[in-house]
């Protein structure tokens, strides 16, 4: 029997094809999480990250090309923050039909180059190919370490652990903050060397409505939110900010212990509840692809 990409998700698709991947043992963290982490040396691990970036779903055609390329390696950056890592180098892989511009590419690269200069990442390489239909298609490729043991997982939470969220949600499309966003690699790099102790984190892409409960799953728990304390861009409502998406916020479960007032505000982090066992609070499902 065959099923419809569309009548599965994202979530259901990725638990059919994940389990039985082949591994080696250099790879400590496999698919499932924001990176993959690979063995390197005694002092850092490896971080892995690929994404891809659409016309049609992550941008529109008339976006100015330097915020699509910006956007392409801002995602992946972001992934790289999730694991309070440090980003290293990016394979940059364009899929365009024949008939866009020189221009178009060159702009492209000129959002690439300069958000990559700012992070300090190395453009290594890549792919450029023909697409057979109109459209543009940009996959990033990046690496990055982080301290050998010390990156920050999804499933590292307990029940008790605060939530917390950085900045604010909701917006994200309509207000252009999808294309201009700063991947959070300085707060998390702060968080890391710390008293705050982060035992799992993510990058919400997909909504605090999607997001959440995958951090959740990943943790073994359930979770306990107060809509009234989730951060809202001006003019959202809570229900954008959990389900609109492309926020590329942090999202993160904190030991309570080490979760005060005093620290939230000074690395202007919200808490926005706490992770349970056994039954909590459902929230509208967020972005997934392939669903209708």
């Amino acid at each position: 029997m065959s099923h419809l990409l569309s009548q599965l998700g994202e979530n259901a698709i990725l638990q059919r094809i994940l389990p039985g991947l082949p591994e080696n043992a250099a790879l400590l963290v496999g698919p499932g999480d924001d990176c993959a982490v690979v063995s390197r040396d005694e002092y850092w691990d490896t971080l892995l990250k690929t994404d891809v970036v659409v016309e049609g779903v992550h941008f529109t055609p008339d976006t100015p090309p330097p915020l699509i390329g910006r956007k392409a390696l801002a995602r992946a950056l972001s992934d790289i923050a999730a694991m309070g890592g440090l980003p290293e180098h990016a394979l940059i892989t364009i899929l365009i039909h024949p008939s866009r511009t020189l221009e178009l590419l060159e702009g492209v690269y000129t959002g690439i180059c300069s958000l990559a200069a700012q992070f300090g990442v190395s453009i290594a390489g890549g792919e450029t190919s023909s697409l057979p239909y109109d459209g543009l298609v940009i996959n990033v490729a990046l690496t990055g370490k982080v301290e050998k043991n010390r990156a920050i997982l999804r499933s590292g939470g307990a029940p008790g652990d605060i939530l917390c969220v950085s900045g604010s949600l909701g917006g994200s499309f309509p207000s252009g903050r999808h294309l201009s966003f700063t991947p959070r690699i300085e707060l998390s790099r702060a968080l890391v060397q710390s008293p705050v102790r982060v035992k799992a984190m993510m990058d919400l892409s997909d909504g605090l409505g999607t997001d959440l409960p995958r951090l959740a799953k990943a943790c073994g728990c359930s979770f306990e939110i107060d809509l009234a304390s989730i951060p809202c861009h001006t003019g959202c409502s809570v229900q954008q900010a959990i389900s609109d998406g492309e926020d590329y916020e942090l999202l993160m479960a904190i030991d309570t212990h080490t979760c005060s007032a005093e620290l939230c505000a000074q690395f202007g982090i919200t808490p926005i509840g706490q992770l349970v066992s056994g039954r909590g609070t459902s929230l509208p499902e967020g972005w997934q692809h392939f669903n209708a």
